[in-house]
């Protein structure tokens, strides 16, 4: 059973005298114990707004989050229960979402005040135990955010978020403000956090390289949707939709080739005025009739791989490239227990 699973999300921003905008528009993924699922897509196609209604921060317009067996509700002003603490978020920057004027032992010691985790004279020895578990020395507790690099910054506000011992952590970009070095330390101690405290993690990024090193699954976002999930070496190995091929062969290649990939046609259509049938079509290089008038859903074409794309329907092998006629298989996650460099 999936920890933490979302069921045709639609999330929709209202704005006065201006159409309404589908920012997430009924999309579907999940996370088990122990599973780092990557959610990736180009910038503006739901990824955050996905998130902040995976962990209660916005109310989806239709569909359902269920974190646990439980139904998440919005926050608004009522305080988070125990058991729903147990779904935690790092954002984006963690030079705004740490208080400047509070030390870090103080921050991170919060939830365990608030969700009575243990305590008051067992709290700092669990901060200490928390801050060696992300890299840092003890001292660190004593000391103001200002103090710390951006990369140290955000492993402090991983072990905030691990101080409510989650079972389930989003993550908003947590690596997209650091430099690469700091990213590489970051994403690795992501890793291991999930395989040592069977913790799932929903990774959002924009970053391919990151998501191919670290997560388990990978799940495609474009325009509001999920279009594909499958695990990540088949992923990487045989993308199914054409947006998923179009996004690896994006990915620089460092070998002095001068290669450059193909650019997609058109631009991303404005969410307000999506296009009708497969919201890929206008720049989809595959697209035929039936993508021009018919959502395509997304069902399962082979055990654990997920597509949202007409190419994939019965008798469709004529139309399509051989990497989309044939599913292949391959292992369930990309090599490489550790990032050198990002």
């Amino acid at each position: 059973m999936s920890l933490l699973e979302l069921r045709e999300v639609e999330v929709e921003y209202r704005r006065a005298g201006r159409i309404p905008v589908r920012a997430v528009a009924g999309a579907s993924l999940s996370v088990e114990a122990g599973q780092v699922v990557g959610l990736v897509g180009e910038t503006g196609c739901g990824k955050s707004t996905l998130a902040r209604a995976a962990v209660g921060l916005l109310a989806p317009t239709a569909g359902s989050v269920w974190f646990e067996g439980r139904q998440v509700r919005p926050l608004g002003r009522r305080a988070r229960s125990r058991d729903d603490a147990r779904l935690q978020m790092v954002f984006q920057n963690p030079f705004s979402s740490l208080n400047p004027r509070r030390r870090v032992g103080d921050q991170i010691a919060d939830a365990m005040a608030i969700l009575g985790l243990a305590p008051a004279d067992q709290r700092r020895d669990r901060v200490s135990n928390l801050l060696e578990q992300v890299g840092l020395p003890r001292s660190a507790a004593q000391r103001f955010p200002h103090q710390y690099s951006g990369g140290q910054r955000q492993r402090i506000a991983i072990a905030r978020a691990l101080a409510a011992e989650p079972s389930v952590i989003v993550l908003d970009e947590p690596l997209s403000s650091l430099d690469a070095s700091a990213q590489a330390q970051v994403a690795n101690l992501l890793k291991s956090l999930a395989r040592e405290l069977q913790v799932g993690l929903l990774l959002i990024s924009h970053d391919l390289a990151i998501v191919r090193h670290i997560a388990d699954v990978v799940a495609v976002m474009y325009l509001g949707l999920v279009v594909e999930t499958a695990p990540t070496r088949r992923l990487w190995e045989a993308p199914m939709h054409p947006y998923t091929e179009a996004l690896i062969q994006a990915i620089p290649r460092a070998d002095g080739s001068g290669w450059l990939p193909e650019a997609l046609p058109g631009e991303v259509p404005d969410p307000a005025r999506p296009p009708a049938g497969c919201r890929f079509h206008p720049r989809c290089p595959y697209a035929f009739d039936r993508c021009l008038t018919d959502p395509p859903p997304l069902i399962e074409i082979v055990e654990l791989r997920r597509v949202a794309c007409w190419l994939h329907e019965p008798g469709a092998g004529e139309r399509a490239p051989s990497q989309f006629a044939r599913p292949t298989g391959g292992a369930a996650s990309a090599g490489g227990d550790q990032i050198d460099r990002v």
